[in-house]
């Protein structure tokens, strides 16, 4: 890897962004919370439901490889791929932080929905635990972490337009997934609004820690025991954003 070493990286959400993700975090919070109490233990679809979901599921009905296709993005082996892509993009761009994003947001956004909601909401499609959906968790918390990684100033301004495009089709992905598994029977339409929720929560909400005073020096003790000179003379600036490049500028 030649002279390359990683870096702490500036923060993931500058002093600006903090306030709204946090109202982010606690509007997806509410969000679950609510749809899950109202939908606790139901087997079958209410009217709001059967309203969006029925012309979906008549819409691509006798298309099954393509709705299986349509859902693939939202299964572990893309999520996987895509994650470890990510990571390493960050690792090779100088930032532990956002790698650690990466690595850590799609593990946990479903580990929620696995371990804790699904089983406390009891919802059920076709005798499956449907509330929220696992597919569109996964696919709502890549493109979160996109949105942190690529959007979140400062930001080299001639990169502007390839970052957007690349967030919006992210985001688009995720509808995507999310018509999909309305289609195949699995999830019913409030399952998939409260997925992305928490996708998106909760990878909102692990910037907001990675963030943290005591997160950022641990990386920092991690980047000073990254094995070579580079370390030791390039010292982790854990208090403030890394400047840009000279002559370069930067916006969001």
């Amino acid at each position: 890897m030649g002279g390359w070493q990683p870096r702490v990286g500036r923060p993931l959400l500058g002093a600006t962004a903090r306030a709204g993700t946090a109202w982010l975090v606690a509007g997806c919070a509410v969000l679950v919370t609510a749809l899950g109490i109202v939908f606790a233990h139901q087997s079958t679809a209410d009217g709001f439901d059967r309203a969006v979901d029925a012309p979906v599921i008549g819409w691509l009905s006798g298309h099954g490889d393509l709705q299986g296709w349509l859902a693939f993005p939202g299964t572990l082996k893309p999520a996987t791929v895509l994650v470890v892509a990510i990571a390493a993009g960050c690792l090779l761009a100088g930032r532990l932080n956002g790698a650690l994003l990466a690595a850590v947001a799609v593990p946990v956004a479903t580990g929620l929905d696995e371990a804790l909601i699904k089983p406390l909401a009891g919802r059920t499609y076709l005798g499956n635990l449907a509330y929220p959906s696992g597919h569109v968790t996964t696919v709502s918390a890549l493109a979160a972490t996109v949105t942190v990684l690529l959007l979140i100033p400062p930001q080299q301004a001639g990169t502007r337009l390839p970052r957007v495009l690349l967030t919006v089709v992210t985001w688009a992905v995720t509808v995507v997934v999310a018509v999909a598994v309305m289609s195949l029977e699995w999830h019913y339409f409030t399952d998939t609004i409260a997925g992305a929720a928490v996708g998106a929560g909760t990878t909102a909400g692990l910037g907001l820690l990675i963030d943290l005073p005591v997160v950022r020096r641990a990386l920092g003790r991690l980047y000073q025991a990254w094995p070579g000179p580079a370390a030791a003379q390039d010292p982790p600036r854990l208090n403030s954003v890394d400047p840009p490049p000279s002559g370069r500028k930067t916006k969001s």
